[in-house]
Order: structure tokens, then C-alpha cells, then sequence
């Protein structure tokens, strides 16, 4: 049966905010860090946040496989026949909650043969929601306010709005930026940083360096749902579950089509 993915987003919203709620808690006391296998850092926000999302939505949708970066390692033999699953960052951007500075997320994604189709990016401290789908187009959802439709800024303006990490830059994306040339500059945390690609906050994303597929599925459903697109350096859109690890390639996010931004690879 074809799940409706305009009707599963309201109950997404719900699931993705409580656990916000539960990450805001541990946020306004003092944070104990952990270091994980691969020395990323792990809280106990983390955990609470993927426990509370992988309820939520087994009870949502018990027929549907989820794919948390805090779950056990599910192999590849296993989820390669998966046509539909959740993937899920419970708390994206760990080391700016960490920081203190508001700059997290909670992503939650619906993946359909390869492809993001339904993501919903939750700020717990601003109390704000991006989300969209392929049915609807993409939202940004302030507290206390209605939902509001979002698109990604055509033409490009000049100079050019380029969001970058604030816990992760690198040689490549300097060398991407001097090429570029005349452009402004947004350092920003977490998926944010596409969420703001596709209100038309920012122009184009650079991320030349490690990502994993739970970091970037939610906000590629927006970005594209809002217009614009998240391609590897082959000018190809990012997927999902396609092979056995579940490292992204190098990528770029834009909002106008109209102009190649590999070329400042």
C-alpha cells in the first residue's frame, strides 16, 4: 500500500518535537559527554531523543524498518531490501548542543527507493520546524505561528549568500570560496545549514568534507521539495541505502539551477 506522506507529517512534527523537549532538558543542565567508536560525541540527549523518535514511530508506522545513527549496526545484506525506511539523526550537530550555542537539530526522514521523500528538520531551541514532502512542497513553521511555504532564492543575488559549517570548514571548501569569488558568508551548525538553502536564506552549501546519510536526508527532502538541489561532485542527487556504508560523497547544495556550481570545484 502507497504510504501518504502528506498525512504522516503532522504526527512527524509531534514525535520530532517531543523529542526536542527531552533534548532541551538535558540541554539547560550540565552535559556529560561521551566519546563514540568512531571519537564523535555522544550525550545522554542523544539517547533520549532516539529513543523517544524510534516509539514514536513504531507506533506511527509499525510496517516501516528505522535507521537511527544512535541504533545497533543493521547490515547491509539486511536493509539492501528495504524499499521504505526511516532515517533518523535524533540530535544532528552534537558538538554545537555541546556548545551551547542552539545550533541543533532533529532529523527525521522517510526514504522510498534511494531517495529522501519526506523530512522534517526540528530547532529545539528556536521552537522551530522545516518540512516537507513530495506531495506538498517544503514549510518553515515558527512557535506560535502558522506554517509558512518556503523556496529557495532564483537568480542567485550578488554577492553570493554561502552557508559553511561552524564546526567544520577545510582546505576544500577555502579553495571552492576563492574560486567562487565576490560572496558572503554564513557559519551555521547542524542541517541548518540546508534548511536555509531552501527558505532562500542562502544561495549554495559547499560540503567538501565527512558526512553521514542520517545528516543530510531530512533537509534534502526540504531543499528539493523547496526547488533547489543536493548533488555529489558527479551532478548526481545524494541517495540513500544505495551501498554498504552510509558515508556521503563530497557534496553541494544550491538553490539556482541555472548555474553550475561545480565549476568551482
Amino acid at each position: 500500500m502507497q504510504t501518504n506522506l502528506k498525512q504522516l507529517i503532522p504526527d512527524v512534527l509531534t514525535i520530532a518535537r517531543e523529542a526536542g523537549q527531552d533534548i532541551l532538558e538535558i540541554y539547560q543542565s550540565d552535559i556529560d559527554v561521551e566519546t563514540k567508536a568512531d571519537d564523535s560525541p555522544l550525550t545522554a540527549a542523544d539517547r533520549a531523543a532516539h529513543n523517544r523518535i524510534v516509539a514514536g514511530l513504531t507506533a506511527l508506522t509499525p510496517g516501516i524498518p528505522i535507521l537511527s545513527e544512535e541504533s545497533v549496526v543493521i547490515p547491509f545484506a539486511e536493509r539492501s531490501g528495504w524499499k521504505e525506511y526511516w532515517l533518523v539523526d535524533p540530535l544532528d550537530g552534537t558538538k554545537e548542543f555541546i556548545k551551547k550555542n542552539g545550533e541543533f537539530t532533529v532529523n527525521i526522514a522517510l526514504i522510498q527507493g534511494h531517495k529522501s521523500v519526506l523530512g522534517v528538520v526540528h530547532v529545539p531551541d528556536k521552537d522551530t520546524d522545516y518540512f516537507g514532502c513530495t506531495e506538498t512542497g517544503s514549510f518553515i513553521q515558527r512557535a506560535g505561528e502558522a506554517a509558512i511555504t518556503i523556496r529557495v532564492t532564483t537568480p542567485a543575488p550578488s554577492p553570493v549568500r554561502v552557508v559553511g559549517s561552524r564546526s567544520h570548514r577545510g582546505e576544500l571548501v577555502d579553495a571552492y570560496l576563492k574560486k567562487l569569488g565576490s560572496h558572503v558568508m554564513v557559519s551555521m551548525g547542524s542541517s541548518l545549514k540546508l534548511c536555509l538553502v531552501a527558505a532562500g536564506e542562502a544561495d549554495v552549501y559547499p560540503r567538501l568534507g565527512l558526512t553521514s546519510e542520517w545528516d543530510t536526508a531530512a533537509a534534502q527532502a526540504i531543499v528539493e521539495c523547496a526547488g533547489g538541489c543536493v548533488i555529489g561532485l558527479d551532478a548526481k542527487p545524494l541517495l540513500y541505502n544505495a551501498k554498504a556504508d552510509i558515508l556521503n560523497p563530497h557534496f553541494i547544495v544550491y538553490g539556482d539551477g541555472s548555474k553550475d556550481w561545480t565549476r568551482y570545484l
